[in-house]
């Protein structure tokens, strides 16, 4: 079982592109800006239902504390391996990061919600 979702944000002048690639223990996300998908830093979240192990595979030369706790969050939320790659210009600001974050948990969500009824 996984499943895929892409989706352009725009937000403050910047453009991003989303990917998510669901899989059954976990997820893979793809934070690009621009036009086009691109690797960046890498972080790898490991949820082990008590606590998350996190690492920096790739450091991130902007927003390094936010990549972090997005890993963490979405492993947790998956209770599994959460890996991103995060390929930003220059800093977000708080409203970006926010909304970042807002539209991953959704799109896993909206995710989650077609899984559960497709399996009844």
């Amino acid at each position: 079982m996984g499943s895929m979702l892409e989706h352009r944000l725009k937000l403050n002048d910047r453009e991003f592109i989303l990917f998510i690639l669901r899989t059954k223990n976990g997820c893979f996300i793809s934070i690009s800006e621009g036009k086009e998908h691109k690797i960046g830093a890498l972080n790898v979240s490991v949820s082990n239902g008590v606590s998350v192990s996190t690492s920096r595979i790739i450091p991130s030369k902007y927003n390094g504390i936010f990549l972090d706790l997005l890993s963490q969050r979405i492993a947790s939320l998956v209770n599994g391996i959460c890996i991103i790659s995060f390929n930003i210009n220059s800093s977000l600001d708080d409203a970006c990061m926010r909304y970042i974050l807002e539209s991953i948990i959704n799109g896993l969500r909206e995710e989650r919600k077609e899984v559960d009824y497709g399996s009844t």
